[in-house]
């Protein structure tokens, strides 16, 4: 594998910690990079087989209902670390709900009103979940990452509260 993805490095990074299935790297990606990074079911289990197929993850044991540990090889940390090491390019923000606001002047005002009140109480219960994992994050880059997700979710929040409903 010449390069990795964002993607695969994402989940080269979770085996760090040691084996997982792919149903629990799904699950620590949401919970570890839910705020900024995206990792879908369909991406994981895409990626996986390639990773294995170069040698950066090897099988681990094969747990209930025929789900699959991997684990991280040597040459999985080292590219992970390779990929740490490279220029990240530019950030791409891509959310459906910034692509509706922008067009929701087209809506009448009850459905932008609902559309903005719907958002508002998703952004305030996500502020939440925030602040607490802000609170709880021992791990300084954990924690400077929560913190960015506290940021975020206000900044979201504050947009919410410019757009006109009437």
């Amino acid at each position: 594998m010449s390069e990795l993805n964002a993607t695969a490095a994402a989940l080269l990074g979770l085996l760090h910690d040691g084996p997982k299935t792919g149903g629990q790297l799904v699950a620590a990606a949401t919970e570890r990079f839910g705020a900024f990074f995206s990792v879908t079911r369909s991406q994981v289990y895409r990626e996986l087989p390639a990773l294995a197929d170069n040698g950066l993850l090897k099988l681990g044991k094969q747990g209930p209902r025929s789900s699959q540990q991997y684990l991280i090889t040597a040459a999985g940390k080292k590219a992970f670390k390779a990929w740490l090491a490279t220029e990240p390019g530019p950030d791409h923000l891509r959310s459906p709900l910034i692509l509706r606001l922008m067009h929701a002047g087209s809506l009448p005002a009850k459905q932008r009103q609902t559309l903005v009140d719907t958002a508002k109480q998703a952004y305030n219960s996500q502020l939440d979940e925030a602040r607490n994992a802000a609170k709880a994050a021992a791990d300084p880059y954990a924690k400077a990452a929560a913190d960015f997700a506290v940021a975020h979710t206000r900044a979201v929040i504050k947009l919410l509260d410019a757009i006109p409903v009437t």
